[in-house]
């Protein structure tokens, strides 16, 4: 395997982590294979070179150090080239590829389902139903529907009158391959010593992170992002859900956090920046994380990425000290989906070869062996398997927080981008005390609407 990029094989091996994901679709489902994977010509595009574009990320980190893309290139005689890339710096060089006629360098990308509307809807990225219907390239027994159902809307399925979501119309153009949903991390140590339930709903969040930063020196209650913009959207999303509360109306688009449901949202986030750690209004993810690695918080609740950084020794003060929860109910049982999928440009030189690469890297076998050397699992079957819970804990929780897993958590629309970045600055006032959250939300309204009328949403 040849490798380009910004950062070493060693670098890449060193700074595998784990991670997690969720969700729940129904769009065109890859026809049944035959019964066994007798038969099936590996080698059909023996001598080809694909090239993937890749984040420097836990998941695919462990991917590289697991050796199933040599075990992928012994097995077929495909080459793979891996361009590994910070997250930040993949979205711009995928669409400069993507828009090149003729062909682009990728032959897979690695998409942040932030983007996924953007790239179906703007002719990017190919549908993957033909893929599959055609038996010369569709893997005998790779169990589409084993793949978790909430992962693959939100990272595949686009298109249609939803646009970012399963229904009439909507097309699979995407695999889910790094992806995450939330959960409660709590430090079990703690509980014990004082004898505190794990909070099942918001109040009793409330109480037990109150009762932290009035009791225990140097511990805050629940660890939170709040830096104006994406990380402040990301917050109040996470809590926004259980709440009930939505960005926009559904069917209509109209602007909908003005309304009761999004007010007590906020609300609680501006209890959890009284309670919490100092800074929060400041906190991008790493400061959430730190704060809670370093043993400065008794709580997290946001992306089940973070359970590789809890168990690693060389970042970790609270290894052997956490325990694992569901997210807190609100109004509703809902958590996060989120992360990373994959899908084949338009433009790809070798669209067939990377398919196969695709079903191979999300094959239960392949996924086991990622999940063994610390990637997260993206099949209901690893997560529900006796033999992983008992390896990892937080499988089994994760199991169950998979069930209430939102695909529709925050409107995955191509203007997305803009809105997140746009209404988080306006959060992150209301966290400070610059305005109200009635004020907050309010004045947002207007520069979100300006979006909407721009992308032709709204009139």
């Amino acid at each position: 395997m040849k490798r380009i990029g910004l950062i070493s094989l060693l670098i890449v091996v060193l700074a595998a982590t784990a991670l997690f994901a969720g969700g729940q679709p129904e769009a065109q489902e890859p026809a049944a294979a035959v019964e066994s994977t007798d038969g099936f010509n590996w080698r059909q595009f023996d001598g080809q070179t694909i090239v993937a574009c890749w984040p420097n990320h836990g998941h695919y980190n462990a991917t590289i150090k697991s050796g199933v893309i040599e075990e992928f290139e012994e097995l077929t005689g495909i080459d793979v080239e891996i361009d590994l890339l910070q997250y930040i710096k993949m979205h711009d060089k995928q669409v400069l590829e993507m828009s090149k006629a003729g062909g682009g360098d990728y032959d897979m990308v690695s998409m942040v389902v932030m983007w996924k509307a953007e790239y179906a809807m703007g002719g990017m990225i190919e549908p993957l139903q033909p893929f599959f219907d055609n038996p010369k390239l569709a893997v005998p027994d790779y169990d589409y529907d084993d793949l978790v159902p909430g992962y693959v809307e939100v990272t595949g399925i686009a298109g249609g009158d939803n646009i970012y979501m399963n229904g009439n119309g909507a097309k699979l153009y995407g695999l889910p391959f790094g992806s995450e949903t939330s959960f409660l991390v709590y430090r079990k140590d703690l509980f014990d010593q004082y004898n505190i339930d794990v909070p099942e709903t918001y109040d009793d969040l409330v109480e037990v992170a109150k009762f932290f930063h009035e009791n225990v020196d140097g511990v805050g209650g629940l660890t939170m992002r709040g830096a104006s913009g994406h990380h402040a959207t990301h917050g109040y999303l996470l809590h926004a859900s259980p709440f009930g509360a939505r960005i926009l109306e559904k069917g209509t688009w109209e602007p909908a956090f003005t309304k009761p449901e999004s007010i007590k949202t906020i609300e609680f986030m501006k209890k959890m920046v009284e309670y919490g750690p100092p800074g929060i209004t400041g906190y991008t993810q790493d400061e959430e994380w730190q704060a809670f690695l370093q043993g400065d918080a008794a709580m997290y609740l946001d992306a089940s990425v973070f359970t590789g950084a809890v168990n690693d020794p060389a970042k970790s003060k609270v290894v052997g000290k956490v325990g694992y929860a569901l997210h807190p109910t609100a109004k509703t049982a809902g958590s996060e989906t989120g992360g990373f999928g994959l899908a084949i440009p338009k433009n790809a030189m070798n669209p067939e070869a990377s398919f196969l690469f695709m079903q191979f890297l999300t094959m239960k076998e392949t996924e086991r062996k990622i999940i063994e050397a610390g990637g997260a699992p993206f099949r209901m079957s690893s997560a529900n398997d006796p033999a992983l819970q008992a390896k990892y804990p937080e499988f089994k929780v994760l199991a169950e927080q998979l069930k209430y897993a939102n695909a529709d958590w925050r409107p995955i629309i191509p203007e997305w981008g803009e809105i997140n970045s746009t209404i988080g600055v306006y959060i992150n006032q209301a966290l400070t005390g610059e305005k109200t959250p009635e004020k907050a939300m309010q004045d947002a309204v207007g520069p979100i609407r300006d979006v909407l009328v721009r992308a032709g949403y709204l009139k």
